[in-house]
């Protein structure tokens, strides 16, 4: 029974003298060698010069506020929902007398986390999203060696009501603020 038409006669004549001393061979492979010598790296030198991004690139969360400054998110679970790494979880609560201007709607996210360890930044959450709420920045997420640091919540995600003077990463933002109040 035959499966497949593909078939590879195999060469099975003598080998002459000089192909017996492999050295047609060995030419060939220096000859590729040498010719990938002259070539241009395909690697950068990373701290210098820095690749350029993608224009569809899916970097760090952030949780958006509306023009007027207020958050945009209704805590509707519908990100959490589309995620299909689980990463996201949120708690829903409701606007409090004078926090009209903090949150957009009635219900909003009193607690609202990404776990960066898990997400797969697919985008998902940001298509799933009725309020334009989360968008995936340009932003890297930042390296760190305790697992706690990648659960992000509420402090890291939101934009800030004004945005800064240049441009700044925002998981930097905190960092920054402290930076602020020492220098004064």
């Amino acid at each position: 029974m035959q499966l497949t038409n593909r078939s590879k006669k195999v060469d099975t004549h003598e080998m002459s003298a000089l192909e017996k001393t492999y050295l047609p061979g060995i030419l060939k492979g220096m000859a590729i060698t040498f010719s990938h010598i002259f070539r241009k790296p395909p690697t950068i030198r990373y701290p210098e010069v820095k690749k350029p991004f993608s224009s569809v690139w899916r970097g760090v969360h952030i949780l958006k506020r509306d023009e007027k400054g207020a958050e945009r998110c209704t805590a509707c679970g519908l990100c959490a929902l589309a995620c299909p790494a689980e990463a996201i979880t949120m708690e829903a609560a409701e606007r409090k007398q004078g926090e009209e201007g903090l949150y957009r709607e009635e219900k909003y996210a009193a607690k609202y986390e990404i776990n960066m360890l898990r997400c797969i930044f697919c985008g998902l959450c940001e298509e799933a999203c009725p309020k334009e709420a989360i968008f995936l920045s340009n932003s890297i997420a930042s390296a760190n060696y305790d697992r706690s640091t990648f659960i992000y919540g509420k402090d890291k995600l939101v934009e800030p009501v004004t945005p800064p003077s240049e441009h700044i990463n925002v998981f930097e933002e905190g960092y920054r603020k402290e930076w602020m109040k020492l220098k004064k």
